[in-house]
């Protein structure tokens, strides 16, 4: 009898072991625009982030896209979204933090980040993280398309530099999506970087009758090409356990 119970406790504790192996790894985003899920009326206009789940192995991992547009650091604090995220953190989670884009703009008061009180809040936010036994992962803000003189000029001041110091000073893992989508636009190309974008004549969607020519917002085509940089910067970072989930192509 004694056998039979152990046995039956053993099985049981297999099946457990087993089913919590098969729980996917929950990646949670947290972000501007450029990462963030679009509503209907705004499309085609698509977060890269709403690209990076397909990316991985089906069934491996789920992606909690937490971004919104228009937020920073600042913002997203206030307005309660980074509470409502680090509560859903579990141990063993992944956390991708890119801010910058509205961080910067002084002339906005709802959603400025003086470079010490940048720093200060992604320093609480990898804090916070650690704490929750789950990974921080700091980005940079991917690169706006803007050229002169065929060049590609930079356009976040001194905040991804901000972004790289906090990673070194807590060795978190950074991204550094800026010079990634950089290298993406010189490749690509003043004319041929438009398609990475929001880009589109008259008439030719019907929420933008008028067409519209955006040079921070993404394709889906460019959503989908900065997602594979993410991932790029993955398998770069050593980071083992996701990398081994990412489908390679």
């Amino acid at each position: 009898m004694k056998f039979v119970l152990a046995t039956l406790f053993l099985l049981s504790s297999a099946a457990m072991i087993a089913a919590q192996q098969q729980q996917p790894t929950t990646i949670f985003l947290a972000g501007d625009s450029t990462m963030a899920p679009k509503a209907a009326d705004k499309r085609p206009e698509t977060g890269w982030g709403e690209m990076l789940e397909s990316k991985f192995k089906p069934g491996t991992v789920k992606v909690d896209n937490r971004a919104m547009n228009g937020r920073s650091t600042t913002s997203f604090i206030a307005e309660g979204r980074w509470k409502a995220l680090i509560d859903s953190v579990q141990k063993g989670d992944f956390v991708y933090i890119q801010f910058g884009h509205n961080d910067q703009k002084k002339d906005k008061a709802s959603v400025y980040a003086a470079p010490d009180a940048y720093r200060t809040n992604l320093a609480g936010f990898v804090k916070d993280v650690r704490a929750k036994r789950a990974t921080p992962i700091l980005m940079t803000s991917i690169a706006r398309r803007r050229f002169e003189a065929g060049r590609v000029v930079q356009t976040h001041g001194e905040y991804p530099e901000l972004v790289k110091s906090v990673a070194k000073e807590l060795n978190v893992v950074l991204i550094d999506m800026e010079r990634k989508t950089d290298a993406m636009l010189v490749k690509y190309g003043e004319e041929g970087s438009r398609r990475l974008f929001l880009h589109l004549k008259p008439g030719e969607h019907v929420n933008y009758p008028k067409g519209v020519e955006d040079n921070t917002h993404l394709s889906p085509y460019g959503a989908d090409i900065i997602a594979g940089l993410a991932l790029d910067g993955i398998r770069e970072s050593l980071l083992l356990d996701l990398a081994k989930l990412i489908i390679y192509r």
